[in-house]
């Protein structure tokens, strides 16, 4: 199970980033989206978190890879792994497009899910997260 500490917080924000560049650009739209949710969740004034944001560095896909790995563990609670599948989701439709790598990395994360979830609760995961930034400002 993932622990809310400040450094989980912190790792799964890495995460996201690394998930913005998935496709090998961080949109501007997908950083803005970030950097409002990093200044809500008080990350922004973390020197990692505040260096990957301003970075013009591709996060290589590997490294993204491996950081979701290591965030999910071995054994990821239902509500750990859906909460990230949500966050992910946020984040690769914070441009209004979805880049092949970043279908890819949706699906490889449906891959990891540990109690499979059916398709159906997948969707509306992803719809609820399409309503949710379509209808608030991040």
């Amino acid at each position: 199970m993932v622990e809310s500490t400040a450094s989980n917080k912190q790792k799964l924000f890495r995460l996201l980033i690394a998930a913005a560049w998935i496709d090998g650009e961080f949109q501007s739209e997908e950083r803005e989206y970030l950097r409002k949710l990093a200044s809500k969740r008080n990350l922004l004034d973390e020197p990692e978190i505040k260096s990957l944001l301003s970075s013009t560095k591709p996060i290589e896909s590997e490294k993204c890879y491996q950081w979701l790995s290591e965030y999910l563990g071995a054994h990821p609670t239902r509500e750990t792994y859906q909460s990230l599948f949500a966050e992910i989701a946020g984040v690769v439709y914070a441009d209004g497009y979805i880049a092949t790598e970043e279908a890819e990395l949706l699906n490889q994360l449906q891959a990891l899910e540990p109690h499979n979830i059916n398709s159906r609760s997948v969707l509306d995961m992803i719809f609820g997260s399409i309503r949710k930034l379509m209808g608030q400002s991040y």
